[in-house]
């Protein structure tokens, strides 16, 4: 019987699947420094991004065969020594894209409108200075119609951002190492024959920069130099907003706080940091920062649909029983 650990969970649509297949799923979490311990006794390993999975996990699992990674990034697992070692290590890509591209927006438009602040502020001042929070909300508020969105990383979530921004009447400059150009299409939700197909056409990092009143960064990020730091920064817009759903460090956190406090970034909106699950408070209690806690992917639909890819990549890897 094929054994599997799901040790930062799995959805029960993608457990019954796995079940359903034959196979013996372990859901209870074992603590990072008692995997070395238990990981031989499985053929699969299933993680989120709180497990680690480095070369001291993939020597003690010699009889592991599989690692898959509930979501876009592989960050948190080492690539290529577990491929060196004979482990295939694979994620699920087409289940968060939607979710990841949804809370990007969440951020653009807190940000446009003020929201992330008169959240905050309305609870505490809203029942006494009104009038005045009021008149400070309604001078800094601006629309999304005619501005500008640099995507960086035109892959399935930069895909699914262009869509959103070209519905809602942006200029959408995505910025891609591999592709020239690609073919979006806008769909309308049950409604039959009810599709717009555009070409989009990818350019150069420094072509977008100086454009962009909004860059939303969707590329991988392991860590070394940040893909939009103090030398990006020169080339932007005065008062550009940046928004980070991919990874802490994407965006150089203190080359960030250093342009929001001279004005040469307007706003950022953040889902990732560096130090999770301990971010840097000058971060998180910034005026000009909207903060989520790492929740991309975390909507009721992405969750079921990756424990379902999960679950469609361990049957197609080790067969049924």
């Amino acid at each position: 019987m094929i054994k599997i650990l799901a040790n930062d969970g799995i959805h029960p649509d993608g457990l019954l699947l796995l079940e359903d297949a034959g196979y013996e799923v372990h859901t209870e979490k074992v603590a990072q420094d008692q995997l070395v311990n238990v990981l031989n006794n499985y053929d699969g390993l299933i993680v989120r991004s709180a497990t680690k999975v480095r070369k001291q996990e993939i020597d003690a699992a010699p009889n592991l065969k599989l690692i898959v990674r509930g979501g876009v990034g592989l960050d948190n697992i080492d690539v290529a020594y577990a491929e060196s070692k004979g482990v295939k290590v694979l994620n699920t890509p087409r289940s968060s894209s939607s979710a990841v591209a949804e809370l990007a927006f969440a951020h653009i438009f807190s940000l446009a409108r003020s929201l992330h602040v008169s959240n905050r502020e309305m609870p505490v001042r809203g029942a006494t200075e009104f009038k005045k929070l009021k008149d400070t909300y309604s001078d800094a508020g601006f629309q999304l119609r005619g501005k500008t969105l640099g995507v960086v990383g035109f892959g399935r979530i930069g895909q699914e951002v262009a869509r959103i921004g070209l519905g809602l009447g942006m200029n959408v400059i995505p910025v891609d190492l591999v592709q020239r150009e690609m073919k979006i299409d806008l769909e309308l939700y049950k409604m039959q024959d009810a599709a717009v197909s555009l070409t989009v056409r990818t350019v150069s990092m420094d072509e977008m920069l100086p454009q962009a009143d909004f860059i939303s960064v969707h590329l991988p990020f392991t860590g070394g130099k940040s893909i939009l730091g103090k030398e990006q920064f020169e080339k932007m817009k005065t008062g550009v907003i940046l928004i980070n759903t991919s990874r802490g460090g994407a965006i150089g956190e203190l080359d960030l706080l250093e342009a929001l406090e001279s004005g040469k970034v307007g706003g950022a909106g953040l889902d990732v940091f560096v130090d999770e699950p301990t971010p840097r408070k000058e971060l998180i209690n910034h005026p000009k920062i909207s903060v989520t806690p790492h929740i991309g992917a975390s909507t009721i639909e992405a969750q079921t649909n990756i424990g379902l890819e999960i679950g469609d990549i361990m049957i197609e890897f080790f067969g049924t029983e």
